[in-house]
């Protein structure tokens, strides 16, 4: 009998650290919350990060989650920055900071987005603007100040957070995967640029994660139907997106050049 339901599989247990960024410096944008992000700063601390940064632009959310990092791992240096990737000024400053406070950033991940629900026919410029400003263009703009650090050293690694909708159709999100198509195009034509001075950037392709805002901010049963295509029949843990990011911050993602990984089913 072929069976027609799909049940959703057991979580796995987190995997244990293997000293993949022994020595690296990391900064992580949208890090605040309990998000990819917040799970990525946890998950580069426990494979051995010498100093990370963290920026949101939540700044009790920010706060929150200095505390609980430096509780955890407090041998590490661990600073925050508030920071809007929209805003030039702020984005300077944030790599300015992070360069001083680290001695120079290893690893940068890319993980600020903005989603957001409307059809076409509804979506004012403004809606337009602010989700790919803040998804696509604020992406660049992290991108284009660190690189200006990390050539002069030749080496460095960039991550960008990506997603499945850069792919694929889904309705109401045209922005959104727009801007996350842009982002999968901005990998791999800055990463050949970037090879050059032995810099590798490559990127991670989420379907669908739950975490607390994504919880508040869109309906239990659309968040349940996405969940059920996926191929476990279960969205993601933050931590499983986290180490495909650590995988390609790491030595073993040593030739991979404008990459994007799908961590998903759903590719296409």
């Amino acid at each position: 009998m072929i069976a027609t339901e799909v049940h959703a599989a057991a979580l796995p247990k987190p995997v244990p650290p293997h000293g993949l960024l022994a020595g690296r410096s990391v900064l992580v944008t949208a890090a605040a919350g309990g998000g990819i992000g917040f799970a990525t700063a946890q998950r580069v601390l426990e494979e051995g990060a010498r100093a990370l940064v963290i920026a949101d632009i939540h700044e009790r959310r920010l706060g929150e989650a200095l505390a609980k990092l430096r509780g955890e791992f407090g041998e590490r240096r661990i600073e925050g920055r508030i920071a809007n990737v929209t805003d030039e000024s702020q984005v300077q400053s944030l790599i300015d900071f992070s360069e001083e406070a680290t001695g120079g950033i290893d690893v940068l991940v890319n993980n600020a987005g903005l989603g957001g629900t409307r059809r076409v026919v509804d979506m004012s410029d403004e809606e337009w603007h602010r989700v790919l400003d803040v998804t696509l263009t604020g992406t660049f703009r992290l991108t284009r100040a660190m690189l200006k650090k990390m050539q002069p050293r030749g080496r460095g690694a960039i991550v960008n957070n990506a997603s499945v909708l850069g792919w694929r159709a889904q309705k109401e999100q045209a922005h959104y995967a727009a801007a996350k198509a842009g982002v999968m195009a901005l990998t791999r034509c800055s990463a050949l640029e970037a090879a050059e001075y032995g810099i590798r950037i490559n990127a991670v392709s989420p379907s669908i994660v739950f975490h607390d805002h994504l919880r508040k901010s869109a309906p239990a049963e659309l968040l349940k139907d996405l969940a059920g295509r996926e191929a476990f029949g279960r969205a993601a843990e933050s931590w499983e997106i986290a180490n495909v990011i650590v995988f390609l911050a790491s030595d073993y993602a040593s030739y991979l050049v404008g990459e994007t990984i799908s961590a998903s089913s759903q590719r296409a």
